[in-house]
């Protein structure tokens, strides 16, 4: 009969004893062991027995699932996705000698992630400074932080997923969002006019004990304002745990990373990760569709989708984009690797400026970069604020792009062949194709050709050396 595999968790085991607040010693007298063995099970010297299992059950009132764990299958998937990074790429790397090192070695492998995400950031950092090397600017920037921060992790949380997965059951178990927050918190949810909000679309009014919304809001809003009031009640903890091993430049840049964390697990919450992923396949990323599903509005949904890269459960990635009819970009989101999240955004070739002609049809677009590489993408119109005659309100447009390997997975790709694409530029300034009559700027490191004697149909002729 085959022999059972020992256990080993010292990780989790570890983890459980900081989160308990207890030293090795305190943990040792609870079970009526010695502190060696404990340091022994904590440095998976010492395989963790079905006894010990129970003692620690019983002992800290825990469920066996919780302790049980899942035998390092979380650090396997995380690092076997840093190693699929183009600069391993030369190195053989089996799956089995990877799930190895990460049972065996958490520590090392932790180190390892950590270090990855360091170097995703300062990569990223670089390359917003090579944007334009003309102009230094001295002040930091913080909305370049929070993208860069958010772009290092390809906009992926596992944590925030498994706490949000986790809330959004109990609060449909107690009738609601405004039911949970009743049951736990004692909170009641209040409507109010938007002259009395003051400006606010939400409030936490903790001398009345409610939660105040504007009345103005639509379904999918009020929703997402609730969710999110509870990701603050919950999830400050996990917040801090994921900013804490990163260096910002300015308190704005860390404020603005956590509220982007703070929308996140808003939106976890109200797409939990598991139905949500299992929705976009069977829905074949229908946005429109999976956001009535879920209660959603179609950005919410669209900016959802860009956050399934949990470990082992990956779905479609995807590139976010939300600008304005000037073009300014007001939000950017990467899971795709897609070039625009470091450069930019403004190719005027784009469908995702042209939308505004059309307000609210979706339309689909296949792109090629200079360098090859081939997307596709849907852009849409989407509307904020509103609510009554005269309440102001601005219209922007959302464009999701993927990988054109991904896009027969997609219900908008379906029965269409990707024919000739459109070449789009990163930026004028980083793209050399020079017939292109869109064109604002000649490319860096081209010299422009004098007219006097030929005027070129694009704007700009420069010599092809």
């Amino acid at each position: 009969m085959a022999k059972d595999r020992p256990v080993y968790m010292g990780p989790r085991l570890r983890r459980l004893r900081r989160e308990l607040g207890l030293t090795q010693a305190d943990m040792a007298a609870d079970l009526e062991i010695s502190a060696s063995y404990v340091a022994l099970l904590e440095r998976n010297q010492r395989p963790l027995t079905a006894d010990m299992l129970l003692r620690l059950a019983r002992t800290y009132k825990m469920d066996m699932s919780e302790l049980a764990g899942d035998g390092g299958a979380e650090h396997t998937a995380r690092l076997q996705a840093v190693l699929k990074d183009p600069m391993f790429a030369d190195i053989d790397l089996p799956a089995l000698a990877t799930g190895d090192v990460a049972v065996n070695y958490p520590g090392i492998t932790e180190a390892l992630l950590r270090l990855h995400t360091a170097y995703r950031e300062e990569q990223l950092a670089l390359a917003d400074k090579g944007v334009d090397r003309q102009h230094v600017i001295e002040a930091p920037d913080p909305v370049a932080e929070s993208r860069r921060f958010l772009g290092a992790r390809r906009n992926s949380f596992p944590l925030l997923d498994d706490a949000g997965e986790k809330l959004a059951a109990e609060a449909e178990a107690a009738g609601g969002l405004a039911g949970w927050l009743k049951t736990k918190h004692n909170l009641r949810v209040r409507r109010l006019p938007t002259e009395v909000m003051a400006g606010s679309m939400r409030r936490l009014d903790r001398h009345r004990d409610a939660v105040l919304l504007d009345d103005a809001l639509d379904g999918a809003s009020t929703a997402f304002q609730l969710a999110l009031q509870i990701a603050y009640l919950e999830m400050r903890r996990d917040f801090e745990a994921l900013l804490k091993d990163s260096q910002f430049a300015s308190e704005s840049g860390r404020r603005l990373t956590r509220r982007a964390l703070a929308n996140y697990a808003a939106a976890a919450i109200l797409m939990p990760y598991g139905p949500f992923a299992k929705a976009v396949e069977a829905r074949r990323y229908d946005v429109e569709a999976l956001a009535r599903q879920f209660g959603a509005s179609f950005e919410q949904t669209a900016h959802r989708l860009t956050t399934l890269q949990k470990p082992g459960q990956e779905r479609v990635p995807f590139f976010f984009l939300r600008v304005d009819q000037a073009g300014n970009v007001s939000k950017r989101l990467d899971s795709a690797g897609f070039p625009f999240a470091r450069h930019g955004g403004s190719c005027p070739l784009w469908s995702v400026h042209h939308v505004f002609e059309r307000p609210r049809e979706v339309r689909t677009q296949w792109l090629e970069l200079p360098d090859g590489q081939r997307f596709f993408s849907i852009a849409r119109t989407v509307t904020a604020g509103g609510g009554g005659w005269a309440a102001p309100r601005i219209e922007r447009a959302i464009a999701l792009a993927c990988a054109a390997e991904h896009a027969h997975r997609l219900i908008y790709a379906a029965g269409s062949t990707p024919g000739e694409p459109t070449p789009i530029g990163v930026t004028c300034r980083l793209c050399h194709r020079s017939q292109c009559m869109a064109r604002s700027a000649p490319p860096i490191g081209r010299d422009m050709l004098p007219d006097d004697f030929r005027r070129t149909h694009a704007p700009f002729g420069f010599a092809d050396g």
